[in-house]
């Protein structure tokens, strides 16, 4: 489902009436538990968790218009979607959410590479995302990109 809006604030008041109160919940729990250096914004036409411009001037390297982005929120036909690129690329910390999934929900882990599917609502582990949120600073997530960031010389000829 493509989100409805311009605006982050548009995209959660637009969102279907059942997913309203976790969608908005989430974006909370996320939002409150930011590092300082990330904000909330249209990313890829969805509400996203990015490092600025103004903070990394570079931009996305596939996108370089586009905000870097860390974290981000989609409403899904059968489930609310949360994708995380820090346990995309950190072995460490997707291997410590991993396991700590069991412990804040009964339902089986959903997940993708950075994907993590809530199909069912009333089960979204808030305080889990929360503790996952203060993982990384800004800081850490920009050396971690540029790290496994793939040398411009070498991306042309890909």
């Amino acid at each position: 489902m493509k989100a409805i809006g311009k605006t982050v604030i548009e995209i959660l008041i637009n969102l279907p009436e059942d997913r309203a109160e976790p969608f908005n919940n989430l974006h909370d729990v996320i939002v409150k538990n930011l590092p300082e250096g990330f904000e909330a914004a249209i990313s890829y036409g969805g509400l996203g968790y990015v490092v600025p411009h103004s903070l990394y001037p570079d931009g996305y390297h596939c996108k370089p218009s586009e905000p870097l982005p860390f974290a981000g929120t989609a409403s899904q036909k059968n489930s609310i979607n949360f994708y995380h690129m820090g346990i995309y690329a950190d072995p460490k910390l997707l291997e410590w959410f991993v396991t700590e999934y069991p412990k804040h929900s009964k339902q089986k882990l959903d997940m993708g590479k950075s994907c993590i599917r809530f199909k069912k609502l009333d089960e979204i582990p808030y305080k889990l995302i929360a503790d996952l949120m203060k993982k990384m600073s800004a800081k850490e997530w920009i050396e971690l990109y540029e790290k496994n960031l793939v040398p411009k010389a070498k991306r042309k000829n890909i």
